[in-house]
């Protein structure tokens, strides 16, 4: 595959993602401000998996949210990008976190 295939597809993956961020974006505007309050409360904390109550856990520096119940874990927003930067991170945790 050529480098100019993978920007290509690069390219159109980043534009789907917008067109995808743009519709969420609309949909929440159109939500009144007591129903996604009323949708935080019910979700907060809670696995997008399994429904289970999520715990944070220190993981290098970050805090990750951890299900225990399906094992599942889950990175808020810029969280990922802060342990990409370590080396070694996905193997630690892996150990760390493997059932």
């Amino acid at each position: 595959m050529s480098s100019g295939t993978l920007s290509e597809q690069e390219q159109q993956q980043r534009e789907a993602l917008a067109r995808q961020r743009e519709a969420v974006q609309v949909r929440q505007s159109q939500i009144s401000s007591d129903e996604r309050e009323h949708q935080r409360r019910l979700h907060w904390m809670h696995c997008p998996k399994c429904g289970s109550e999520l715990a944070e856990v220190q993981f290098r520096a970050v805090k990750v949210d951890k299900c225990f119940s399906c094992n599942g874990v889950f990175l808020d927003d810029g969280e990922l990008e802060q342990l990409t930067g370590k080396p070694g991170w996905l193997e630690s945790m892996l150990r760390l976190f493997k059932s």
